[in-house]
């Protein structure tokens, strides 16, 4: 056989312009193929945000049992006050370099029965298996199949679980243990899908941060009450006592400016207030705990000299601190993508609010 030579040919160029985010990231890694990166640690740091985050609203309880003795408990949901002896819901984590397969699991079946067979705890109304590669071929058959399920494990008892189940004892297929497979209901037992993890998880303040890809899109604000609301008397009473400096009257009720520049001035600072309000909680749901807090902290680090600095009145402070907020160059904070300059005015005043800031010395 004679070999044969050629060139390398160039290879094909990107359809579209490489970014600045393409050069410094690499391509983008799906969520569920990150989950089959991840080494025992992190699954279950993972599985951990998974079950603060996405559990608790279905449940009344969530607890997680480790150690010797769980009796095949993992992640627990309870649905009643009753816990282990009335409604709940097992989540048993497991970690392997491959999909779930029967042989990984038959033990985990065995404990399930044993254990209520014992009266240790009622039967859990649903049992999910939660791993990242999922369950396999062989074992998503079973799981669809209760009575095949029961006679495999059955088939499979002496070998994979009678010695398994407990270290204080052997457990063989008696009579009457036997009786108690038969009338089980296999039904109860499934397995969770890396997307389904990934798909609850989406919704969690966490999972740009794990995940990446970007924040969701940030829904429109709330427009300002007719009426002020009881956030707002703070903040409002500061404005009012600088529209009293600036026109030299003093101003206690928005309803009696009558100077034009300052009614819109007072509308455009209602606006930008709830606006930034709405970032609030749009950031309670997207990204971690203290992202909000630490761009309030931002601002002020940058609008704090402006503050402090000499200013004709109180109009003209707020004018020009809301300037150097809206001027400030963030680029660490994670909210910055989805921010505007009415947030940054807005956060000024919610600076007010918490004290931080003062439109007027009284």
């Amino acid at each position: 056989m004679t070999a044969s030579w050629k060139d390398i040919n160039k290879p094909s160029s990107p359809h579209t312009v490489v970014t600045a985010a393409q050069v410094t990231n690499g391509p983008v890694i799906p969520p569920q193929q990150r989950l089959l990166t991840y080494s025992p640690d992190e699954w279950e740091g993972f599985v951990e945000e998974w079950a603060y985050y996405c559990l608790p609203a279905k449940y009344k309880h969530v607890q997680r049992f480790s150690g010797a003795g769980d009796m095949g408990i993992d992640i627990a949901g309870f649905a009643d006050e009753k816990r282990l002896k009335g409604v709940w819901d097992n989540y048993q984590c497991k970690h392997y370099d491959h999909a779930l397969r029967p042989g990984d699991v038959w033990v985990e079946f065995g404990k399930v029965i044993w254990f209520s067979y014992s009266s240790e705890y009622v039967a859990p109304r649903h049992y999910y298996f939660v791993s990242p590669r999922g369950a396999g071929t062989s074992l998503s058959r079973l799981l669809a199949n209760a009575a095949k399920l029961r006679e495999e494990l059955i088939v499979n008892w002496d070998k994979h679980v009678k010695d398994e189940i407990t270290t204080k004892q052997a457990v063989p297929l008696d009579a009457a243990l036997r009786a108690y497979v038969d009338a089980f209901d296999f039904s109860i037992f499934d397995a969770k899908t890396a997307l389904q993890l990934v798909d609850d998880h989406r919704s969690t303040p966490v999972h740009a941060a794990r995940f990446g890809g970007g924040l969701r899109t940030r829904p429109a604000s709330e427009k300002p009450p007719q009426e002020l609301a009881a956030t707002e008397s703070r903040y409002v009473t500061q404005l009012l006592g600088a529209y009293g400096e600036h026109t030299g009257a003093v101003v206690t009720d928005p309803s009696a400016l009558s100077v034009p520049k300052l009614k819109d001035h007072f509308r455009r600072q209602r606006e930008a207030f709830y606006e930034a309000e709405s970032l609030r909680v749009f950031a309670r749901d997207s990204v971690p705990p203290g992202t909000f807090e630490s761009l309030l902290d931002d601002i002020h680090g940058g609008v704090i000299d402006t503050h402090d600095a000499n200013h004709a009145d109180g109009y003209e402070k707020v004018c020009a601190v809301t300037k150097a907020a809206r001027d400030m160059q963030i680029t660490a904070n994670a909210l910055i993508t989805c921010t505007n300059p009415k947030d940054r005015d807005g956060i000024c005043h919610q600076l007010v609010n918490e004290d931080r800031l003062r439109w007027t010395q009284s």
